[in-house]
C-alpha cells in the first residue's frame, strides 16, 4: 500500500435518513478504525431512530453499476453487507464478490443479516431470510445477533451454508451481562462477556459489523479484529446520544 493511502471496505447497505443506522453508520464505524468506506446504495428507505416505514430497493443494475465503477479503479481490501433490499440484490452482490474473489481469493466478506428493525419493521421487499441465502456461501464472517441467529436456523445451519464463521451477538437477551458467541469452521468457539448499557441503541448491528470489516481490511487476523471491534462497539454504545425520544445514537467517533 502506498504511502498516505489507506485501505478500503466495499459497503452495500440501505440509507437511514436518520443517520444511524445503514450507510451513515457504516461510513463513520469504517472510518474510525482507519479505513475508508466505499458505499453502495442497495435500498432507500423512510425511518427515524425507532421505526421504518417504508423500504425501496434499488434497481439491481443500479447496485451493479454503482459497484463496479468502483471495482474497475479501486483495490478491495474487504466487503461489507447490510440489507441487500431484494432477493434480486443479493445475487447481483454474490456475483460481484465472486467476481472480485478472481483476484483475491481470501477477501474478507462481512454479513450482518438485519432482518428487521428494533421494532420487528420488515426490511426487505421480499422473505429476508430467503433473500440472505445467496450471500451466505460468499460469507467470511456473519453477524446475527440472537433473535436473527434463530431464524436463520442456527450456527450449525448457517456454517453448513457456507459462512466461516458464525458471531451472534448477545444484546436481544436478558441480563446484566451479554455475551456474544464466535463459532469458527472448525467446531470451535470463544466468548466474550460485555457489561450491559442502559438504553436502546439505534445501528449497533451495523457498527459492530463495519467495524469487524475494516480491521479485517487493516490486515488483522480474525480473533484480533472481532476482540478490537467489540470493545469499539461497547465504548460507542457507551457514548451515545439522544436526537429524539428512543433509541439511541452510538458515538462513532472514536478510535
Amino acid at each position: 500500500m502506498k504511502p498516505g493511502s489507506r485501505p478500503t471496505v466495499l459497503v452495500f447497505a440501505g440509507a437511514d435518513p436518520s443517520g444511524g443506522a445503514g450507510i451513515a453508520a457504516d461510513i463513520v464505524a469504517i472510518a474510525a478504525q482507519g479505513a475508508h468506506a466505499l458505499p453502495v446504495i442497495t435500498a432507500l428507505t423512510v425511518q427515524d431512530n425507532d421505526r421504518v416505514f417504508a423500504v425501496e430497493p434499488v434497481a439491481p443494475e443500479l447496485v451493479r453499476r454503482q459497484a463496479q465503477a468502483l471495482i474497475d479503479k479501486i483495490a478491495i481490501d474487504a466487503v461489507k453487507i447490510g440489507i441487500p433490499g431484494s432477493a434480486t440484490n443479493a445475487a447481483v452482490i454474490a456475483q460481484l464478490i465472486a467476481q472480485l474473489r478472481l483476484v483475491r481469493p481470501d477477501l474478507p466478506v462481512v454479513l450482518d443479516p438485519v432482518l428487521a428493525s428494533g421494532h420487528g419493521d420488515v426490511l426487505s421487499r421480499d422473505d429476508a431470510v430467503l433473500a440472505l441465502a445467496p450471500l451466505l456461501p460468499v460469507t467470511t464472517v456473519i453477524v446475527p445477533n440472537g433473535p436473527e441467529a434463530a431464524a436463520l436456523g442456527g450456527e450449525k445451519n448457517l456454517r453448513a451454508q457456507g459462512c466461516k464463521n458464525v458471531l451472534v451477538t448477545g444484546g436481544h437477551g436478558e441480563g446484566e451481562v451479554i455475551v456474544n458467541r464466535w463459532h469458527d469452521g472448525e467446531d470451535r468457539a470463544r466468548e466474550w462477556c460485555w457489561p450491559r448499557l442502559p438504553g436502546e441503541f439505534h445501528g449497533s448491528g451495523c457498527t459492530l459489523a463495519s467495524a469487524i470489516a475494516a480491521r479485517l481490511a487493516l490486515g488483522q487476523a480474525l480473533p484480533e479484529a472481532l476482540d478490537g471491534a467489540q470493545a469499539y462497539c461497547h465504548a460507542a454504545l457507551a457514548g451515545a446520544y439522544a436526537v429524539a425520544p428512543g433509541q439511541l445514537m452510538p458515538q462513532r467517533f472514536i478510535q
